[in-house]
């Protein structure tokens, strides 16, 4: 049992580390799954609150910018204790973390935390690792978008200056 502790918190350790070294999913087809099964809960709206995928759920925390997010740090979200407490522990949001996570929310926080009673408010799992991956894909992709835009941006100020 203390291998497997040492284990997971090595596993979160350096999964931070490397976060978004490489991303496996498809995007396409993680654009779908979230309508599907995501919508009903969570939103993806930037720092301006232009929501960019879902509706304006509130049930869940805002997904935009959760690759390499600590779990538990969205403002203003009322978290669990678990989660918020695996944020502050050093887990990271990375394709790893979010497919373990959002396959068995509530065994993810246990493993993490190394709390027998740790749960999570998330009930919902997503069924296969490969639809995990497709979901961080696509949700990761707003954050390429974002940084490409910001990119743009500051091209437009050098060239008017």
């Amino acid at each position: 049992m203390k291998i497997l502790k040492t284990a997971a918190a090595f596993t979160v350790i350096a999964g931070s580390a490397f976060a978004d070294a490489h991303i496996s999913g498809d995007a396409a087809s993680g654009e779908t799954l979230f309508a599907r099964q995501c919508v009903a809960c969570h939103v993806v709206a930037n720092a301006e609150g232009d929501v960019l995928a879902g509706r304006n759920a509130k049930t869940g925390p805002n997904l935009f910018g959760i690759a390499g997010r600590a779990p538990g740090s969205v403002e203003g979200f009322r978290y669990g204790d678990a989660i918020i407490a695996a944020g502050e522990g050093g887990a990271v949001f990375d394709e790893t973390t979010f497919v373990a996570y959002s396959m068995d929310p509530t065994g993810w926080l246990r493993e993490v935390t190394g709390d027998a009673r740790a749960r999570s408010k998330m009930s919902f799992r997503v069924r296969s690792d490969s639809d995990a991956a497709d979901i961080y894909a696509y949700l990761a992709s707003f954050e390429d978008a974002e940084d490409d835009d910001d990119m743009d941006d500051d091209n437009d100020d050098a060239t008017t200056e």
